[in-house]
């Protein structure tokens, strides 16, 4: 495939405005800045999933997954099937995982991907664009509105608040799948994630120094007060770093990311996405 500007699609029978009259999915690859291919997929709002809340037509939220996840794991299409009792639906496996080309960076280049998504989700004539991400995709949601713009709201579901954490087992098992050889196979082999090589050079923007730059767009911080990755430390620096202007929501009994996420808790990030975003 050849390289493309950021958000720009292999194929595709997208035509803007059109997100009112569409009915099915649509799949297809994006190409990102750095021209990696990112499968992609567009899934319009549905009354399907919760009938008492009909969806916002003009509203599209763009889903980037945690580590090791990707656009065809069934913890991601359970997020995806809940938001879009609220708006129209993009997500996407990032780099280094599922069909995307490359290697994943573990939140570096990555928000590229999100760049390139976003770009399409403004394509199909939505006004409103809220990113949503967990664990390493909510710090590069949170990293994508500090660089980027262009967003209507965020949401960022137990994200790190600084880079390097290893204070914990999970992120110490987390650090040598990533860091060693035999790790990286394992990534590659056990979870279908290809994993780069080589260290951050220069190091990337830290989520706690991204979240000063993102006001006044609108912005969520979503975690569990069991979180076995990253315990309630990085939630506070967060909010602290965004100085009231961040709402802050430490969920009673919640562990990690898009597997902790239940329905009732997604479908109150729905809300907020509807009443915040514009």
């Amino acid at each position: 495939m050849s390289n493309g500007p950021a958000g720009h699609v292999d194929s595709s029978t997208v035509r803007p405005n059109c997100e009112t009259s569409r009915s099915t999915p649509i799949r297809t690859f994006l190409h990102t800045e750095d021209g990696i291919a990112i499968d992609s997929v567009y899934d319009p709002a549905s009354f399907v999933y919760d009938s008492s809340r009909p969806p916002s037509r003009d509203l599209v939220f763009v889903m980037a997954h945690g580590f090791t996840g990707d656009v065809d794991r069934p913890h991601v299409r359970r997020v995806v099937a809940a938001l879009a009792a609220h708006g129209s639906v993009v997500s996407f496996s990032f780099r280094g995982h599922g069909r995307s080309g490359g290697r994943t960076t573990v939140g570096d280049r990555e928000v590229l991907d999100l760049a390139a998504a976003v770009a399409w989700a403004r394509g199909f004539g939505h006004a409103r664009v809220v990113t949503v991400g967990f664990s390493m995709g909510g710090s590069v949601v949170l990293r994508h509105a500090a660089l980027y713009g262009g967003v209507d709201a965020v949401v960022s579901v137990s994200s790190p608040a600084r880079w390097y954490y290893r204070g914990t087992a999970p992120m110490r098992r987390l650090h040598w799948l990533v860091t060693r050889p035999e790790g990286r196979l394992v990534g590659r082999y056990g979870f279908r994630t290809r994993i780069h090589h080589r260290d951050w050079d220069p190091v990337p923007l830290s989520p706690v120094e991204a979240v000063p730059k993102i006001a006044p767009t609108p912005l969520l911080i979503v975690h569990g007060d069991s979180d076995g990755y990253f315990p309630v430390d990085h939630p506070q620096m967060l909010a602290a770093a965004a100085d009231g202007a961040a709402d802050l929501w430490l969920e009673p009994g919640m562990g990690h990311a898009e597997h902790a996420a239940d329905d009732r808790l997604l479908a109150r990030i729905g809300d907020w996405a509807v009443a915040r975003a514009g």
